[in-house]
């Protein structure tokens, strides 16, 4: 709402100090006022040029592109249809090879860290889940000596009766 108040003189307009041209030549506001109207006009002019050309190469770049997709499929799919009874199986051969090489070398560095875990908590370094390992270490014994002693008593009916 405020811009219609507002000279439109850019941002090359006036000098600052109440936009008069203090200190210029008399015609110096008439040559801005006309450099300021040719300016939009050759920016323009200019982003369409700058537009017209990147698209259009990228346009040509895109065409060349396809073609030699094409040609490409068009020499490969003979080639493909008679070695697709060797290709296929390979390909199958190949990726379970390669699933049995990522899965045995998960499964070896899941080892190695159980074994360097259970060095560390032998030498009694304390790593990480000691804490919970020993309480259930506990509860095991806990439990194991209730059932003794229950199984105790059970034989000591069993003999008095």
């Amino acid at each position: 709402m405020a811009d219609h108040h507002r000279d439109n003189r850019g941002v090359l307009g006036g000098s600052g100090f109440g936009d008069r041209g203090y200190g210029y030549g008399g015609d110096h506001g008439q040559q801005q006022q006309h450099y300021q109207q040719k300016q939009p006009a050759m920016m323009c002019a200019l982003k369409a040029a700058t537009a017209a050309t990147a698209g259009g190469s990228m346009l040509v770049l895109s065409a060349l592109i396809m073609a030699g997709t094409i040609i490409a499929l068009t020499v490969a799919t003979p080639v493909l249809v008679i070695f697709s009874p060797v290709i296929v199986p390979a390909i199958i051969a190949l990726a379970l090879m390669a699933a049995g090489f990522v899965t045995s070398g998960g499964l070896g560095i899941a080892a190695l860290s159980v074994f360097s875990w259970m060095y560390k908590y032998l030498t009694g370094k304390h790593p990480p889940g000691a804490d919970q390992l020993d309480h259930a270490k506990a509860r095991l014994a806990s439990k194991a000596r209730d059932i003794k002693e229950a199984a105790q008593h059970r034989v000591e009916q069993v003999q008095q009766g």
